[in-house]
């Protein structure tokens, strides 16, 4: 993805070291440092300044695992932030920083000098400056301070209009992985070799469509006329639909009521292929939730529910289920209607047969739920509020949060769901602080119809794709792609892997067409130094 010109000038520290030598040179090294999240007026100006103060100028850049001062932050990819600089003719190097701090570095590089903003002399010296500045005296270096006649927020410019990076993201994991587009085309095609077991809550979705008729005159009632119905099977049904819509066979272990609505799951699930083992609770209704829509608005939600934990026999059943599991995979999809808390899920997960890859999704909702209690699984995919639930966190940024939840829940694998800022992934490395540990992606929806859903999409298409592959960058753009089809639509319809193909052809056209950009405006950069 990155062109080798621009790749030359991206170095590690010791490669910089021999390159500039030490001091006293012939040559002056200025170096600057910072996040440069989105390259902006602001820090052109700062860098060409610098680069008149001296003959060699390197740009470094904080890496990724240590940018901290925003929620969602950065926005750009410590690569991309790399390519950026580099692109820019000042720039003659560029250093990614694997330290908090630029101290280390510039203990190692000694530049003659280090330029900072303006804004570093406000009201005195900042502390960190100080402790910079005492490294530089340590060995001659001095201190420079760049005019700010104009002074411009990466977060405010992220925030008000966020670049659309998804493209960007997608191929620069591609670039570091060794992937292709054919290895997303491969991995969906493999998926109908695989055998998943399902366990959690079936949810029957209905959307009653109205249309308004005024309110009351004597009392703040709002009046609608119902004009359709329709049904839809959810919570954990939904995600067995998903996986066999995918290609996958599967088993699907629920709770259901005796009623009107048990029939409509059993003969919606075997219309769609997936095996149903019903547990029959005659005490409890079957989860049903109508949502009241007005014009595309949804006025009212009633719900059918009884969460009772399951006891007894019933919990019997579902244990003797879950060891009785054969295939490739097993989901626990919680929605907290009743199989899943605190003192059933460490029962069920011990009985899970040795060898499955073990997959967990607690979809809290406004119900009580810990995506932590489901330890040692090979993937799981909560989205922000739940994470920020599990573990206490309101405060803390996208980041740290999504590593406290790995290693809080000993996980292999996790996806935390950003809704329209796509996702944050974390793997298992012999090393956390690892960069390649974690990695973003952003959302691949085009527009948003209805985004419930989605997430039984990822969960799906992710876990068949860790089963084909292994891949946790592929499982990851698989998932994504499918829950951007699911936004699409209105109701929790499964998506197909004809769904997700598609969003690969458009994404590679993009790609490709991104790339040939690029080719131009690197043929035309060669031509214009020729003549």
């Amino acid at each position: 993805m990155i062109s080798g010109e621009y790749k030359e000038k991206i170095r590690t520290v010791e490669e910089l070291a021999e390159i500039i030598g030490q001091p006293p040179r012939k040559r002056k090294v200025i170096m600057c440092h910072g996040t440069f999240d989105v390259v902006h007026p602001g820090h052109v100006r700062h860098l060409i300044y610098a680069k008149q103060q001296a003959d060699i100028l390197v740009a470094s850049l904080t890496t990724d695992d240590y940018i901290e001062k925003a929620h969602f932050r950065p926005f750009v990819p410590e690569a991309l932030r790399a390519m950026n600089l580099a692109a820019l003719h000042a720039v003659d190097y560029v250093l990614i920083d694997r330290n908090r701090t630029p101290l280390e570095n510039l203990q190692i590089l000694k530049p003659d000098y280090f330029a900072k903003g303006y804004e570093y002399t406000e009201g005195g010296l900042h502390p960190k400056t100080a402790e910079e500045k005492a490294v530089l005296d340590a060995y001659g270096g001095e201190i420079i301070f760049t005019p700010g006649d104009v002074v411009y927020s990466s977060s405010k410019l992220i925030e008000e209009s966020p670049p659309n990076l998804a493209v960007d993201k997608v191929l620069s994991l591609f670039d570091a992985e060794g992937l292709t587009f054919d290895d997303l085309r491969r991995t969906l095609e493999d998926m109908g070799r695989f055998e998943v077991h399902v366990v959690g809550d079936t949810i029957v979705d209905t959307l009653t469509e109205t249309t308004m008729i005024g309110g009351q005159s004597k009392t703040p009632t709002i009046s609608v006329r119902n004009e359709s119905q329709h049904h839809f099977v959810g919570g954990a049904g939904i995600v067995a639909k998903h996986l066999r819509a995918a290609g996958a066979k599967v088993s699907f272990t629920t709770l259901l009521g005796d009623d009107q609505w048990k029939e409509f799951v059993l003969d919606d699930l075997e219309a769609a292929g997936v095996e149903v083992n019903a547990i029959v609770d005659h005490s409890r209704p079957t989860t049903h939730k109508n949502a009241i829509v007005c014009e595309n608005t949804r006025l009212l939600k009633i719900d059918t529910v009884d969460n009772r934990v399951i006891t007894g026999s019933i919990f019997e059943r579902f244990s003797q289920a879950v060891e009785a599991t054969k295939g490739d995979a097993i989901v626990f999809a919680d929605f907290r209607h009743g199989i899943f808390n605190h003192d059933t899920i460490p029962t069920l997960a011990a009985a899970i047969p040795s060898g499955l890859f073990k997959v967990a999704d607690s979809q809290v909702a406004s119900r009580w739920g810990n995506i932590t209690e489901f330890q040692n699984f090979d993937l799981i995919t909560p989205n922000e509020r739940e994470a920020r639930f599990a573990l206490g966190d309101q405060d803390s940024v996208i980041r740290p949060l999504a590593r406290r939840l790995f290693e809080a829940s000993n996980c292999r694998n996790l996806i935390l769901k950003l809704g329209r800022r796509g996702l944050l992934c974390y793997r298992s490395r012999n090393d956390l602080d690892d960069l390649r540990s974690f990695f973003a992606l952003d959302s691949f929806a085009e527009r948003v119809v209805d985004a419930v859903g989605a997430g039984d999409a990822l969960l799906a298409y992710a876990t068949l794709s860790h089963l084909a592959g292994g891949n946790p960058v592929i499982a990851a753009v698989l998932g994504a792609m499918a829950a951007a089809a699911e936004c699409e639509v209105n109701g929790n319809v499964p998506i197909s892997p004809e769904d997700v193909r598609q969003r690969i052809q458009r994404l590679q056209a993009q790609a490709n067409f991104q790339l040939i950009a690029d080719e131009r405006d690197k043929d035309g950069q060669s031509a214009s130094r020729g003549a």
